[in-house]
């Protein structure tokens, strides 16, 4: 199993990394923007990477690559809401194609998945940081550690974020 805990670190195995959290720690969410990180237990059910940043990925899953007209989206009116989506979309979304580098590589936990639940909140991944500032509710961690984290991880593995 791997940990991520309060004091910001995520270990599994023999590594232990710093990470980014959501600016509001970690707790139950209870809104769509309330800036929690999720406590509780999850899988990660996709990987998502820019093929022009992210050279080799070596991983159990298969890696979906990122294109500019990619996005989740976050708008609790959808029918989408916390679901890939195409654009164009008339509906709020993060864009998955960004110019900063934090979405190069993104592992999507199941958060909120099966049902979901319109506005307990959406897109909780992890993804790259690059100073560990605060998130909007999701796990940053570094790109090499992020991209060493992804070699060793099963399909199986589980997450726990806990207090």
């Amino acid at each position: 199993m791997i940990i991520i805990n309060k004091s910001g670190y995520l270990k599994y195995k023999n590594l232990k990394f710093k990470c980014a959290l959501g600016e509001a720690g970690i707790g139950e969410k209870s809104m769509e923007g309330d800036k929690i990180t999720p406590k509780g237990t999850y899988r990660i059910i996709k990987i998502y990477y820019r093929k022009d940043r992210v050279k080799e990925i070596i991983t159990e899953f298969k890696p979906i690559e990122i294109k500019r007209n990619m996005a989740w989206c976050d708008d609790p009116n959808s029918k989408k809401y916390n679901q890939f989506i195409r654009l164009p979309s008339n509906y709020s979304h993060e864009k998955l194609y960004r110019n900063d580098n934090l979405y190069d590589l993104i592992l999507v936990l199941n958060y909120n998945i099966k049902p979901i639940i319109k506005n307990k909140g959406s897109a909780i991944f992890i993804h790259i940081t690059n100073n560990y500032k605060p998130t909007k509710g999701c796990v940053g961690l570094k790109k090499r550690n992020l991209i060493k984290l992804i070699k060793i991880l099963t399909k199986k593995k589980q997450i726990k974020i806990k207090n």
